[in-house]
């Protein structure tokens, strides 16, 4: 028998962001913000548990916000990379200080995580969106009560 819906809406966001964002934080923390590997691992273990519990919410939040735009092609691009940025930076900023980054590691880190949220919105999106279609979903966007949601 399939996981109920919610369970499996939880299970395919929550794989998506910590796979992908797994490896997009340590390439930035170690190469664009100069953590050391200590630093990375401390940032990377406070992180995963972090991502399980947003990964869900960021879910539903670009969800209802890509729902709202009606967005297609260039400007969905876009509707991504603000909904990644505007969720993610701060939790992502909290992650590093937690972890020991200060001063110009924090800065660093900050507009590093900016521009690859930029940059990676809407890649992030597509894999958010095939990860789901993994799970039985149907890709991010839709109206609640939407025809195949």
């Amino acid at each position: 028998m399939p996981l109920p819906r919610p369970s499996r809406d939880f299970m395919a966001d929550t794989t998506a962001l910590v796979v992908f964002f797994t490896v997009t934080g340590i390439l930035n923390e170690r190469f664009v913000a100069g953590m050391s590997w200590a630093e990375v691992a401390t940032a990377r273990t406070i992180g995963a548990p972090l991502m399980v519990l947003t990964a869900r919410p960021y879910g539903m939040w670009r969800d209802w916000l890509l729902a709202r735009t009606a967005a297609t092609g260039m400007a969905r691009a876009l509707w991504d990379a603000a909904a990644l940025m505007a969720f993610q930076v701060p939790i992502y900023v909290a992650i590093i200080w937690t972890g020991g980054a200060t001063g110009a590691e924090l800065w660093r880190g900050a507009l590093g995580a900016a521009a690859i949220m930029l940059c990676l919105g809407r890649p992030y999106g597509l894999f958010l969106d095939w990860v789901r279609a993994r799970f039985g979903l149907p890709p991010g966007g839709m109206a609640p009560m939407s025809p195949g949601g």
